[in-house]
Formats: C-alpha cells, structure tokens, sequence
C-alpha cells in the first residue's frame, strides 16, 4: 500500500557557533566494533565502498551507533553484490549490544546461522526476500528481547520450531513464501503476536487455536497452505484488521461475530470448504464475491442468496 506524505519547509535564521564544535557519534566510533565491521564487509565481499578506514564506522552506510558511538544496528539492503553466507563475524562485535540486523534483498544463501541466538541483546532480526535454506534453527525462540522476526520470501524447509511460541508478548512473526511444511505448533497458541503471517508454505492441520477474542493480533495470514479445521466455533481476536484463510481447506460456517470486528480492512475466504449464509453487517458488506467465492455451499450477499 502506497503512502503519500507531505513534507513542509520551514526557513529559520542558521546561526554556527564556530568556536563550539559539536561532538559527533562519528568521532566516537569505537575502535574493536570497527574492526569487526571491515572483517564482515571482507566476508560478504567488500561490497560497501564507504566502509574504509579513512571513515568513522558510525558514519557508515547502513551502520547504527548509540551514544557511546557502539554498534546498535547493521542494515544490508537491496544490494545483489552481498551474497555466500551470512558471516560469522557478525556475532563477534564486541559486547554484542546490537538491537537491530536486517539482511534483505540480497544474494545471500546458506541456512540460517545458529549463532544469531547468542546476540541476545536482538529485538528486530529481518533476513527475508534472500535465498536462505535449510530448517528454522529453534535457537532463535530463545531470544530474550526479539520482537520482530522476518523469515519471509525464502527457500526454507522443515517444521516451524515449537521454540518460536517462547517470543515476548506481541512479538511479529514472519515466515510466508517458504517451503515449510508439518503441523503448527501449538506453543503458538499461546504466542500473543501481533502479526502472524505463515501464508504460502507447505503447512497442514489445525489452525483454530491460533485464534481468540482476547488476543491482541492485529493480522493472521495463513492463506494457501494445506490447513483443514472448522472454523464455526473459532473466537476473532476483537482488534483484527486483516484476515486471509483462502486457499486451504477450512471447513463449517464463517463466525457471525465477523460482524462485530470494526477493525477489519481485509478478509478473504476463498477457495475452502465453508457452507452456510455469510453474516450480514459490519464490515463484512465490504468485501466483494472474491472474498467468498469458490466454497463448498456459502451463500449469501456477496454471493446467490440462500435457498
């Protein structure tokens, strides 16, 4: 979704104190952390120019520092020339104080390093749109302060670890596009994420127990996957926006309480085995026939009216 933002100019009157330079966090670049840096830019192929050691690292593209001028955060981004594994060295900054590693768009392969979970200090890890294979490691699961988790647009294959239920409260999990395949693991019922996209992968069984009223998910994508389970009885976390089930093999009616979701943007049922009359009201008048179509026996506004 496209988001247009205006941006306004302000001109105020620029007054440079010249005898007062102020500190920078360049000036402040921590020597070991910057000799880790040019260590994992040699690893991945030299493909940051500005990366030398004529620059403070602080100053460096894609490089975040904190007010001690520590690395905080690592950014690879669309940029084909990175590519092998990802490198060990990324775990040997020193005190391991980063908070933030995103690797996407890239040429990366290989599996998923088990040494990301000794960075425990992590809270976003994004390695998704690469060409990563192998299973999920279960190491990750026990990140302490990991809140958002990008997996997504992969080549991964195996179970979803069981250890991926142990993230904090309303942590963000991301694992569409791969080739996952097995059951969900129940340690997920009890996982109050926010978002949870396991869409396209290879994943069969139940999903109802990902669902609750009581949840605080914002988005449940689990569309085109093998899963079958009745959804007549399943409870709608109350603050869902988007809803994607189409694709599998759901059964039993659609919950009237999709009625009372007034939160909801997106909803798409199709291409499963649900019967009954669609539930009227709401936002569900929203949706078009796209939404519904390709069922067992719905019917129903957007669809032929009952007999």
């Amino acid at each position: 979704m496209a988001t247009h933002i205006s941006f306004f100019f302000i001109c105020i009157p620029l007054i440079i104190f010249s005898s007062l330079p102020l500190p920078t966090l360049a000036a402040k670049c921590n020597k070991d952390d910057k000799k880790v840096l040019l260590r994992i830019d040699a690893e991945f192929g030299k493909p940051n120019p500005s990366w030398t050691n004529q620059m403070a690292c602080c100053d460096w593209y894609g490089v975040d520092c904190d007010s001690d001028g520590r690395v905080i955060g690592l950014n690879f981004f669309k940029d084909p020339a990175i590519n092998g594994t990802i490198p060990p060295s990324i775990g040997d900054l020193p005190l391991k104080r980063i908070t933030m590693l995103r690797i996407t768009w890239t040429g990366i392969s290989g599996p998923v390093p088990d040494f990301l979970s000794e960075i425990k200090s992590l809270n976003f890890l994004d390695l998704s749109f690469n060409s990563l294979t192998g299973s999920i490691p279960a190491s990750l699961g026990t990140l302490p302060n990991l809140n958002v988790l990008h997996l997504d647009r992969n080549r991964l294959t195996g179970t979803i670890p069981d250890s991926l239920g142990n993230l904090v409260p309303s942590a963000s999990l991301y694992l569409s596009h791969n080739m996952l395949s097995g059951s969900i693991p129940r340690s997920l019922g009890n996982f109050r994420t926010y978002i949870l996209d396991l869409s396209r992968n290879q994943l069969v069984g139940d999903a109802s127990f990902l669902f609750g009223a009581s949840k605080p998910t914002d988005t449940i994508l689990i569309s085109r996957n093998l899963l079958e389970f009745d959804l007549t009885k399943v409870a709608f976390p109350v603050n869902l926006t988007s809803l994607d089930l189409s694709h599998n093999k759901i059964y039993g009616k659609i919950p009237s309480q999709i009625t009372a979701l007034d939160n909801l943007q997106f909803f798409n049922a199709s291409y499963n085995s649900l019967c009954g009359e669609i539930p009227q009201g709401g936002r569900v008048q929203n949706f078009d026939q796209y939404s519904f179509f390709h069922n067992k026996c719905l019917c129903g506004a957007p669809l032929e009216a009952c007999k």
